[in-house]
Parts: structure tokens; C-alpha cells; sequence
């Protein structure tokens, strides 16, 4: 065993290695994209053996893929983020119906606040929903041991299993014992066995959905009787989370009728915040009031038996969690069945907050609002006014410097845009969008994407405007992973009906958003091989699309007039521009803008937005007459050059020009 600082991503990784897992995988997403890279690297160190890992072209097919394996008997691991769920659901809706041989995980990060996703979505909804077992960490090392018991409780029930961290976990640290070598448990004497269990026929599935009722009841009592999985709703009582309590402060503890429940890294806030709490009380000399604390890890099925027994004699609850009421909601089930007299406060009440991130900060705050209300006379409460007043001096409420997201300098993306948008002029236009860096394009000064919706659905939303508004002209961007991901249904779709659309594919040969990840056209794979690059045109050839115009986005005149041609062809069309993504090309010398030549016109500002290029506005030069000079920020230009021929004054310069 070796101790490792590890990421919550990479620890997670690992527990699968030592789980035995076999076959891997997913598709990139933030925050859950390094479980995969993780695995590939230590594969490709020999740490890992045995293992097969791959991005696959989306979620749904990583998803079919490792269930085939998982049939055979093989330990699996599927990864996606919280939105990518929605592109496996039509499989995983069936897959709990028909079962699984060997441990199928499904690892599904979700992204509260959101920080790099369209939605804030709850995956302990969907297992719910999909009648699959999920298990909720609070930190890294529980996670560690939640992604090991998951395989485990996957093989008892022949059940896939969701673990569902949330971005603070996964981008979090900790120090982990792993072991120096890992190889994948053999597979079952005999294989994948046929059998009409494996085929989903109607009845089949109403026989299923009865098995799935009855082991979910059973799922529910492992959470409280088999030590590996209870150990995941854990207790506490008040002193304990400080320096210590005695034997009469906890009995007091447990019969308080304060009780507090969380769920996930929310568990984690509310120890701190009431470690912090406990520790002012006892520089004063006093004492928090008595309170009972469960952290409730197991969130599907709802561990139905240790909640009744934590919550007999409480008369107030007090519940944290993100995103959704999920925990909330079970409580006010279990009390609603057991006719227990409770005051549940959270999300339902105002109590809690309804949406984003929890934070130690807010929940030391509503804690304080709660000891207010229920313990108004308590001599701590003075000590809790002083602290908050503490922290409300550490918090800056003044109003943060605007920093809204813009595309990179030097990326190919801003040259499309500019191209797409010169080349149609004042023509009444629709411009659908997707999900990636492209999305960026709807900032001014570009202006160019007027939707986005999901992955995929620019393509076809395009095809819905030009039905039912065929005097504006339809352009949907894609990028060339989400192409390959989501596209080529909406594509064929255009053809098959006759569409009249642009299809317009920004290839910058790689996955951009999520940190670079290879896809089947750039032909690299994670376990090494170079296979060859699926050709995109060959791809829009073989699903219809006849017109298909080609152009380097950095340079303004051939992109504008390929964009022309595109959107000029009656009928579904492509135009393709393809340039690399600046973490792919190294840079080239900045450009330069002289300070004597520019008239302060601004256009090389107001017409692509690069962050690159500055205005100094008390700067004189002899063309501006007093109205300031553009300059170039030299630490962010890529020298690009697609600014260089916008200038109307000759101003700008790359490289090998003269002034």
C-alpha cells in the first residue's frame, strides 16, 4: 500500500481498479472526466491490468457497451456527468428491468451551482425514478469507500449501482492508501450464459418489475444491517464534533429534540459548522444546546428503519442537501408512515437553501437562525450572534469585477462566427447552437448563437425554425466531438426530409470544454492504439448531405465566402472549418498594432472580441486625434492573425509583416 494525495476524481479511480473493475467507460463531462483519464494512465504505467478503457462516441453507447460486458460477468464502470444521464436513460430505464451478472457502477458526477453545466440536476431523482440503489459521499474518503461497496452490493442484487459525488468531492483532495498494483477479477466460468432473462419482452418486464420492488425493500435493510453499507449513514452527537463530550452530555445528545440530517458534502458543511459552533460556545464557557446529527449516505432506497429509530423523540429536524428535497422528502415520508410529530425544516420551508452550492458559511447562518428560533433564551446564543458578526466582516458583499466567460484568443471558433455572421449579412437569420466552448459565441460582440438547448438539438431545432419560419435562413453549429456524439441522427434527419439548413462544424480536433479528450475523428484511443480517424465528410456524404464547403475560420475572406456558398444551397448543407484548438498548435509571435497608424475606430474590438485586445483610451497617437489606441495584451495573443486583416488602417501587423 502506497499513501497518495489524490483528487476525489483519481481516488475514485483507483477504488474501481481494486474492486477488480474490467471494463470502463464513459464520456467527458465536468466534474467527472478524470475518473476515465485516471484509469487510462495508470493502465498505461502497467499499475493496472486487465483493463479495458475508452471514451466512447456518448453516454449511451459507453452505457450498452459495458452492460454487454457486464452480462458476461465483468466488473464495470460507466462515467458520465448529471446531464449526461439523460442520454444513457433510454438504456439504463431497461437495464434495471433485465439485470446485471457482474458489478455495473455508474459513476454520475453532479454539478450544483451550476459550474459547468446548462442545468443543475438531481441524479438521486433519477434513480428513483430508474428504481436503481444510489450511494451519496460526503468526501473523498468516504467516496473511496462507497465506489468499493458499490461493486459489491451491484453483484448481490444484479443491479447496476449509481455513486454520485458532487463537484466539491470529485475536484477535492485527500490522502488515500492505494495499492501498488491492480488486476481485474476473471471472469465467471462459462461467460455470458443465454437465457430468455437477458431479452426484454413484456412480460419479462412485469415479472422484473416485481423483483425490482423486492430487492429494493431488501437493498434498504443491507443499508442498516450490513456494516459496509451502514457505515455510510453516519451519527453524531453535540460536543462530539468538537473537543469532546461526556457520557451524560451525549445521552443528552441522543434524546435532544434537536435533531439535524444531511446528506452528501453537505454532511461535510454542517460538521464543520458545527465543529466551529462548538468551539466559540466553548471559548465562552458555555455549551451549544443538545443535538443529534445523521448523515445519511445511502440516499436510494430511503434507509427507511434508521431514520425512525434516529428521529424517535425529536420534535424538530433540521435537513441539508443539494440539489433537490430528497432527503427531506423521505423524512416527511418515514414521518407521515410512522405517525411521527415532527418540524422538518429545509428546502420546503425557506430554511435551506433551494438551489446551488451549500457552503459551511451559509450553514453556520442557518443553523444560528434555527438555535434563534428553537433556543431564543440559550445563553450561546450571544456567543453565535458574535461569531457571525466575525463572519460577516470576512465576507466581501461589495460587487465582484464582471468576468463574463469569453472564447480563448487564438481560438478558430471566433473566426467561424465572424465568417458565418458577414457572410449573411442582413439576411433574417437563426443561428441554433450546442453544447461546448461554441456556446461562447452568443456573447456580444459575435452574437451568434441565438439557442442551445442540449447536446445535439441545434441540428434539429434548426430543421423545426425553417419549418415554420422558411424565410429566415437556418444555421446550426456543432462542434466535432458533439458531431460524432449527438449529430448524425439530426443530420440524416435534415436529409431524409429535405431541410433547408447549414449544418456549420467547427472541428478543432479535439473535445475542447472538458479538457481536451480524443474522439473517433481524431483516432486516438486511451488504450493506445491509433486506429484511423473517421472522416466527417464521408460521414455527412454517406447520411445525405451533397453540398458540403470547406474553409480555414482564420482567414475572414475564404470562411465568409465558403459561408456563402453554404447558406446560399437550397437544401440541407454543411460547411466545415476546421483549425486546431489553441491547447493543440503552439503560439506564434503576438501581433502588434501601432500606435501611430490606429484611428481608435475600434473595429478590431467591436468586430471578433478578442480578449487579447485592449483599448487604452487616454493614449494619443497621431491617426486617432485624441480618441485613444487599441493594444495588444502580449501574455494572452496566440498571433492567430484573425484580427490582421479586419483593421480598415493597415494598424495591425503579425508575424513576418511589415508596418
Amino acid at each position: 500500500m502506497t499513501q497518495k494525495l489524490l483528487m476525489g476524481n483519481e481516488a475514485f479511480a483507483h477504488a474501481a481498479l481494486e474492486a477488480g473493475v474490467r471494463v470502463v467507460a464513459g464520456y467527458p463531462g465536468t466534474p467527472s472526466s478524470e475518473v476515465i483519464e485516471t484509469i487510462a494512465k495508470l493502465r498505461a504505467q502497467g499499475v493496472a491490468h486487465d483493463v479495458h478503457v475508452e471514451w466512447s462516441t456518448n453516454e449511451k453507447a459507453a452505457l450498452e457497451l459495458v452492460a454487454g460486458a457486464a452480462y458476461c460477468g465483468a466488473r464495470t464502470l460507466f462515467t458520465c456527468k448529471q446531464v449526461g444521464l439523460n442520454v444513457a436513460s433510454d438504456a439504463l430505464m431497461s437495464l434495471n428491468y433485465v439485470g446485471v451478472r457482474g458489478g455495473m457502477v455508474l459513476f454520475v458526477a453532479d454539478d450544483p451551482g451550476p459550474i459547468s453545466s446548462q442545468t443543475e440536476q438531481d441524479t438521486r431523482r433519477f434513480a428513483a425514478f430508474a428504481k436503481v440503489p444510489v450511494l451519496d459521499p460526503a468526501s473523498v474518503e468516504q467516496g473511496f469507500a462507497m465506489m468499493r461497496a458499490a461493486f459489491e452490493l451491484s453483484e448481490r442484487y444484479g443491479t447496476p449501482v449509481i455513486v454520485r459525488p458532487t463537484t466539491r468531492v470529485c475536484h477535492a483532495s485527500a490522502f488515500i492508501d492505494v495499492v501498488d498494483e491492480t488486476r481485474a477479477h476473471a471472469l465467471p466460468e462459462g461467460g455470458f450464459q443465454k437465457g430468455p432473462e437477458w431479452v426484454i419482452f413484456p412480460k419479462r418486464a412485469y415479472e422484473a418489475h416485481g423483483e425490482i420492488n423486492d430487492r429494493l425493500r431488501a437493498i434498504a435493510d443491507d443499508y442498516v444491517t450490513d456494516p459496509v453499507l451502514a457505515q455510510f449513514n453516519e451519527h453524531a452527537e453535540g460536543g462530539s464534533l468538537a473537543s469532546g463530550a461526556s457520557s451524560g452530555e451525549d445521552e443528552a445528545a441522543a434524546q435532544s429534540p434537536f435533531a439535524i440530517v444531511a446528506g452528501g458534502v453537505s454532511a461535510a458543511y454542517v460538521r464543520e459548522a458545527l465543529s466551529l459552533i462548538e468551539h466559540e460556545a466553548e471559548a465562552a464557557g458555555t455549551q451549544v444546546p443538545p443535538y443529534r446529527f445523521l448523515q445519511v449516505g445511502t440516499a436510494y432506497p430511503f434507509p427507511e428503519q434508521e431514520v425512525v429509530r434516529f428521529l424517535e423523540g425529536a420534535q424538530d429536524v433540521m435537513v441539508f442537501e443539494e440539489l433537490d428535497s430528497v432527503v427531506e422528502d423521505g423524512i416527511l415520508q418515514v414521518a407521515g408512515r410512522h405517525g411521527l410529530q415532527l418540524r422538518v425544516h429545509g428546502k420546503h420551508d425557506g430554511s435551506t437553501l433551494e438551489r446551488g452550492e451549500n457552503s459551511t458559511r451559509q450553514i453556520v447562518f442557518d443553523l444560528a437562525r434555527y438555535f434563534r428560533r428553537a433556543h431564543g433564551g440559550h445563553p450561546v446564543m450571544p456567543i453565535l450572534e458574535a461569531a457571525i458578526g466575525r463572519l460577516e466582516l470576512l465576507h466581501y458583499d461589495e460587487p465582484l469585477p464582471v468576468r463574463p466567460p469569453v472564447l480563448c484568443a487564438g481560438c478558430p471558433h471566433r473566426g467561424s462566427f465572424y465568417a458565418v455572421k458577414r457572410a449573411l449579412g442582413k439576411q433574417d437569420a437563426v443561428l441554433c447552437g450546442d453544447i461546448g466552448c461554441y456556446t461562447l459565441g452568443n456573447a456580444m460582440p459575435l452574437d451568434a448563437v441565438d439557442t442551445c438547448l442540449c447536446m445535439g438539438a441545434g441540428i434539429t431545432m434548426a430543421q423545426g425554425f425553417a419549418v415554420a419560419e422558411p424565410q429566415k435562413k437556418c444555421v446550426a453549429f456543432v462542434g466535432d466531438s458533439t458531431f460524432f456524439a449527438s449529430a448524425m441522427t439530426g443530420i440524416a434527419n435534415a436529409a431524409y426530409n429535405g431541410h433547408d439548413i447549414t449544418v456549420c462544424l467547427l472541428d478543432n480536433a479535439t473535445t475542447a470544454m472538458t479538457g481536451g479528450q480524443p474522439h473517433p475523428g481524431t483516432g486516438i484511443t486511451l488504450m493506445g492504439q491509433q486506429s484511423k480517424p473517421i472522416d466527417s465528410d464521408a460521414v455527412l456524404r454517406a447520411l445525405g448531405i451533397e453540398h458540403i464547403v470547406h474553409a480555414n475560420p482564420f482567414d475572414p475572406h475564404e470562411a465568409t465566402e465558403a459561408a456563402r456558398s453554404a447558406i446560399g444551397f437550397e437544401g440541407p448543407s454543411a460547411l466545415v472549418l476546421k483549425a486546431p484548438c489553441i491547447q493543440l498548435a503552439p503560439p506564434k509571435p503576438p501581433v502588434t498594432i501601432s500606435n501611430e497608424a490606429c484611428t481608435g475606430c475600434k473595429k478590431c474590438i467591436t468586430s471578433i472580441g478578442c480578449p487579447a485586445i485592449g483599448f487604452d483610451g487616454e493614449a494619443a497617437g497621431p491617426a486617432s486625434k485624441g480618441r485613444g489606441t487599441a493594444f495588444v495584451d502580449e501574455s494572452l495573443c496566440y498571433g492567430c492573425g484573425l484580427c490582421v486583416p479586419l483593421c480598415p488602417f493597415g494598424a495591425i501587423q503579425g508575424e513576418g509583416e511589415d508596418a
